[in-house]
């Protein structure tokens, strides 16, 4: 076999083998629109991967579902939205300055912090979660988005603090130095050229410190035990009680995925060069 019949023939078995990777990759993705949109529970009663009589009457019930005049999605949505803006808001915050004083100062402790927050990303968050039930308890906060604010943002900080560190230690010093000369403060520095630079970067853990909020089901469901507090996450559970409702689980999942997905496709000129900038040094 010539190198040219061997080249293509690798350049097909390669192409095959991606096509069924990604066909194997998306058929449980296919399989939950199929339930989504398949009127009742009549998805269930074969593997296709569509259905057989399209409707979007799962959607209907998730969407205007009403309790004692109230409009649950909607109240649940707002709680999701609230939430995560928030915890975003206020994980990027404290993100941002802590990882500027990492990458820029040297100060007694820093190595330790730096340690610190990268162990504590070897352990689940599930695991804090009576320490945390008991400190929101005494607090107060228990059923209250405050409380949900604060536990996800500091649960976000570590991942958000040594992504922004990585991504602040590729900007030259030179920038800052040549401000410092003429004049600017260390804040004018840090608002104007470090942040205006690590746009790539503040877009990864922005998009981090959402889905961290959006899509925590343990901790919201642990310590909101109002149905008036709870979750997007908490609602979609409520489909899988004593009667699973596969159909309208389905639907709500597809609903409560959109948002994200958005987010993902706004966002996507700066994910690449946000989660690869930090990893070299230059």
């Amino acid at each position: 076999m010539s190198g040219r019949l061997r080249q293509l023939a690798t350049t097909i078995g390669m192409h095959l083998f991606l096509v069924v990777f990604t066909l194997l990759t998306l058929a449980p993705l296919l399989y939950v629109l199929k339930l989504a949109f398949s009127e009742g529970e009549t998805g269930l009663s074969s593997l296709a991967l569509w259905p057989d009589q399209p409707s979007i009457a799962n959607f209907v019930e998730v969407l205007g579902r009403e309790e004692k005049g109230v409009w649950v999605f909607g109240q649940h949505l707002w709680n999701s939205v609230v939430i995560s803006a928030a915890t975003t808001v206020l994980g990027m915050v404290l993100a941002c300055t802590a990882a500027y004083a990492f990458s820029r100062f040297r100060f007694p402790g820093r190595e330790g912090g730096l340690i610190a927050f990268l162990v504590s990303q070897m352990f689940p968050g599930i695991l804090m979660m009576i320490p945390l039930f008991i400190v929101m308890q005494a607090l107060g906060l228990l059923n209250k988005q405050l409380g949900l604010i604060l536990v996800y943002s500091t649960t976000a900080i570590p991942f958000c603090v040594w992504m922004l560190k990585g991504y602040f230690d590729t900007i030259p010093k030179d920038l800052e130095e040549s401000a410092l000369m003429d004049g600017a403060s260390r804040f004018t520095i840090f608002w104007k050229i470090m942040l205006p630079l690590s746009a790539p970067a503040l877009a990864v853990t922005a998009l981090f410190s959402f889905m961290t909020a959006w899509n925590e089901f343990v901790l919201a469901y642990t310590f909101m035990t109002e149905p008036s507090s709870f979750t997007l996450p908490v609602e979609i559970q409520m489909y899988v009680g004593e009667q699973i409702q596969w159909g309208l689980f389905a639907a709500a999942s597809v609903v409560v995925s959109i948002p994200v997905m958005a987010l993902f496709f706004v966002l996507q000129k700066h994910l690449v060069a946000g989660l690869t900038a930090g990893s070299v040094k230059g």
